[in-house]
């Protein structure tokens, strides 16, 4: 790619001026047969900007991307890149599918190889910019390793490296980021900036909200059609909302007296809960404490703190969602057992639990309980040991030494006993069911092989099809859905025998926010039941749900406790900064200090500091002017889950805790 600079203007990121698109649809539309998947679109995207594509699935966002590179024709409309049909502009566009397109047994070498030779790249600029994009990305050292040898991060980097080797001028991720720890999310988004500012065009679809807010602009899409554009700022003000925190002893019990009195024209739009707060949304927020003071009062329900903030994207993502009666799919499960009698009693618990592969210590001298009735978070980048910590404590891997105890049951040949594994249930990250046979067929084996009685067997069918969205579609082959309907179908599976214990890893990889909170809402009543659930997941706000968490690095927990005691046991402070040319910004401040110190969102910058938070918005704001780059607001923030998640990880492999082979 012919690098080309591009003056950074007070647009936040935008090119100066009003560049010409390098994208242009109008009235898009593509079918299948019956089913009209797009519904006549407009919009543009404009070069070196990052423009998100938000949707929940079958929105029509993968059927947008196909028609964008030119590997799939629309039915109506037209669609061009740089004024030319996106067909005939494939050699300029690079494309990352959702599903990994790497060869797993050959090198990262080789991969770069292979695909440089099939875009008929000469192989002296392959070597030479596969070597530079390693080197962006700190993989050049990896270059003789099998890429099936790579984790998850690392594939994704290869594959975008893969895809930059024929330099396009126009980038489209779909999900790039799906299973993708956040250490390794945030470096990846970090290259994408600075491909954007040096005038690539980057169009990505995510599921996941926090990385929308890093797009230039957003669009959000909703059955084949575009129901909102703009900046994440736009977005927000348009919704005249703000987002209110309550804790209080009894969320479970506060949610239900408040959700009932949800609703576009009521005081409180939207309540949402977390592990250890609600979240409501209310155009009047004094209004809304009214409310909650009476309601929550008569209740006998005592607000311990409530907090006023602005709404996430998400917030808009579900507001606009509900604005056009597409309300979260809730089916009441058919439960039959309860376990309240249980709470407060370990479900699952781990004393000195180590795990050894040969040389390598895998999971080092760990100790946690979970209780009935507790939702307990397991964090931490790829290769904390966290999947290898659930195979031991649901009885799939024999530690090395330790002692587990699973509910009821002690050691892992009690936790293999029948007895104990039929009151367990356990999701896979990789594996959950048989893509070869249909969803009717998944969901009769593994009713059989949790042994839930026959007479519950067929309504327990019916309540996963209706928790999947998937009523009437029993015959389909599983392996034809989408990974989100797959998720839900496997989620239902594993609680159809209504287990007291859950292990669910990442089980809503993939998955869009509405399906994510019905997913969250199901767990939730399930604790409720007395059911003890212990979760992985890399999207950390949906960390948040958790009651618990405990953050994994190198085989062992360096910091446990709630959501809020996590964040509030951060030292330092967040510095939030608007300035009119932010990636030089964020480039100018990572050469002074830690570059994990530093991160670009969208618009906004993000800095850690250890100083006086006065000092500090001082000489940084001095700093940035000396350099020409003009400071239009800075305020202190408050630290999110990923941010302390990044300086607990990053503290830790400068200790040489996190080896820095991954």
């Amino acid at each position: 790619m012919a690098t080309t600079s591009f003056e950074i203007g007070s647009s936040g990121g935008r090119l100066a001026g009003t560049p010409e698109p390098a994208i242009r649809v109008e009235n898009l539309t593509k079918r299948y047969g019956a089913i009209e998947a797009v519904r006549g679109i407009t919009l543009d995207v404009r070069q070196g900007e990052i423009f998100g594509l938000i949707g929940p699935d079958g929105a029509g966002k993968t059927s947008t991307f196909q028609i964008l590179a030119g590997v799939m024709e629309p039915t109506s409309g037209t669609v061009t890149v740089f004024d030319r049909p996106a067909r005939e502009t494939r050699s300029q566009t690079g494309y990352l599918t959702q599903a990994f397109s790497l060869y797993p047994d050959l090198t990262v070498a080789e991969n770069i190889r292979y695909i440089g030779d099939l875009r008929r790249v000469p192989l002296a600029q392959i070597e030479e910019r596969g070597q530079r994009y390693l080197q962006m990305f700190n993989m050049d050292r990896f270059s003789q390793r099998l890429a099936g040898r790579l984790s998850g991060g690392m594939k994704q980097k290869l594959s975008l490296v893969c895809a930059l080797v024929p330099e396009p001028r126009v980038l489209l991720l779909d999900e790039p980021t799906t299973g993708v720890d956040p250490v390794s999310r945030r470096e990846f988004w970090d290259v994408l900036a600075h491909l954007a500012a040096n005038g690539l065009t980057i169009l990505v679809a995510t599921p996941y909200l926090d990385e929308a807010e890093r797009c230039n602009r957003v669009a959000f899409m909703h059955l084949g059609e575009i129901q909102q554009l703009g900046t994440p700022a736009e977005l927000r003000s348009r919704l005249h909302a703000k987002r209110l925190e309550l804790r209080t002893a009894n969320l479970g019990e506060a949610e239900r007296v408040l959700a009932p009195l949800t609703g576009e024209q009521s005081a409180i739009i939207d309540v949402q809960r977390f592990g250890d707060r609600l979240d409501l949304l209310a155009h009047d927020p004094a209004q809304a404490q009214r409310v909650l003071d009476e309601r929550l009062g008569a209740a006998g329900i005592a607000i311990e703190d409530l907090r006023i903030d602005n709404p996430t994207l998400e917030n808009i993502f579900v507001a606009t969602l509900r604005s056009l009666g597409h309300e979260m799919h809730e089916t009441a499960f058919p439960g039959r057992h309860d376990r309240r009698d249980l709470r407060g009693q370990v479900a699952i618990g781990a004393r000195d639990l180590t795990m050894q592969f040969g040389s390598f210590t895998a999971v080092r001298n760990l100790n946690v309980e979970v209780k009935y009735g507790e939702i307990y978070g397991l964090l931490g980048a790829n290769g904390a040991g966290k999947t290898t910590t659930i195979k031991m404590l649901c009885g799939l891997l024999d530690p090395t030494h330790g002692e587990i105890q699973l509910a009821g049951g002690r050691g892992s040949a009690l936790a293999r006993s029948q007895g104990v594994r039929q009151r367990v249930g356990y999701m896979s990250q990789k594996f959950s069911l048989y893509d070869d046979l249909t969803i009717q067929e998944n969901l009769e084996f593994f009713a059989g092989v949790y042994g839930v009685p026959e007479s519950e067997r067929e309504e327990k069918r019916q309540w996963v099809l209706s928790f999947s969205g998937l009523e009437g579609k029993q015959d389909q082959i599983t392996g034809s859905l989408p990974g989100g309907w797959k998720q839900r179908v496997a989620f239902g599976a594993a609680i159809m025998h209504e287990p007291s214990v859950l292990f669910l890893d990442e089980p809503t990889s993939g998955v869009d926010p509405l399906a994510r909170r019905a997913f969250w809402t199901m767990i939730n009543r399930l604790a409720d039941a007395g059911a003890a659930v212990l979760v992985t997941t890399h999207y950390l706000e949906e960390a948040e749900q958790c009651n618990r968490l405990g953050l994994m690095v190198a085989g062992e927990f360096v910091a446990e406790g709630s959501p809020s005691g996590i964040k509030s046991r951060q030292t330092g402070h967040l510095l939030e900064f608007l300035v009119d040319q932010p990636q030089r910004a964020a480039d100018l401040l990572k050469n002074d200090a830690e570059r994990w110190r530093v991160a670009l969102f969208g618009e906004r910058l993000h800095v850690i500091t250890d100083d006086d938070v006065e000092k500090a918005q001082q000489e940084t704001t001095e700093k940035l002017r000396a350099q020409g780059i003009r400071v239009l607001d800075v305020h202190e923030g408050r630290f999110t889950l990923e941010d302390v998640f990044i300086s607990v990880v990053e503290k830790a492999r400068q200790q040489g805790l996190v080896p820095a082979d991954e």
